[in-house]
């Protein structure tokens, strides 16, 4: 999977990066990258099934909220996003060279860990202006891995994203991740999954922010929808 992110992402961001500049527009290396993501997933023995993905809607840009359990997720869950998404990530991720210039070119959205009111709220300017371009937003709200698969509390600014812009948010659960790589490794052990080697993506139903009267509500509705799918999937052993 390095081998497939540092030999195809380098000479890709090297020859795309430039490129999208010149034509003021990131489509073309946003493809690049989500194709380099999924091949690379795809040299480490994963296999990824989707499920639910009739369920997102169409022709509108959405705010896509997943579970987080492993360094895995990104990598597996942003090339089956459909569309093009930004992401909510570290700030200081921003200052990777050559990958830095591309999310910035991407809108993708710098969160800072001091969680002052201000840096927050230009936080979800920068989001509310991704989605109104015509972008998704993928976030994780706990904000940080769980250690057991057990949801951990949800940070506010996806909710208050989604009460000033009013776009659908979907959540999403993913399965299998964890097993295949451990919190603190950087080894892939896709035989660990069950089944091995298979990683499940699950779509849930769309919540409208206006059928709630609060953003506390609607975080309460998306928890309830995520820890519901996790323990269905633990039940039917998936």
């Amino acid at each position: 999977m390095l081998f497939v992110f540092v030999g195809l992402g380098a000479p890709a961001a090297l020859i795309g990066i430039p490129w999208s500049a010149l034509r003021r527009n990131f489509r073309t290396m946003y493809k690049w990258g989500m194709g380099t993501l999924a091949l690379g997933v795809r040299a480490a023995g994963i296999r990824v099934r989707v499920l639910g993905l009739e369920r997102v809607p169409k022709g509108e840009s959405c705010i896509f909220l997943s579970n987080h359990v492993s360094n895995l997720d990104p990598p597996v869950l942003l090339p089956v996003l459909p569309g093009m998404s930004s992401v909510f990530l570290k700030k200081s991720l921003m200052k990777i060279p050559l990958l830095g210039i591309a999310m910035r070119m991407g809108k993708f959205v710098p969160v800072s860990r001091g969680h002052s009111r201000e840096e927050a709220a230009r936080s979800v300017a920068v989001a509310a202006d991704a989605l109104r371009s015509g972008l998704n937003i993928f976030i994780f709200p706990e904000g940080t891995r769980s250690p057991d698969g057990n949801l951990l509390p949800f940070k506010k600014g996806a909710f208050f994203l989604a009460a000033e812009t009013g776009a659908p948010m979907v959540p999403i659960v993913i399965r299998g991740t964890a097993k295949m790589m451990r919190k603190g490794s950087l080894k892939v052990y896709p035989e660990a999954a069950d089944p091995p080697g298979e990683v499940t993506v699950e779509f849930l139903e769309a919540l409208q922010p206006a059928d709630y009267a609060t953003k506390e509500e609607l975080m309460e509705a998306v928890r309830g929808r995520m820890e519901e799918a996790l323990v269905r999937g633990v039940a039917s052993g998936a």
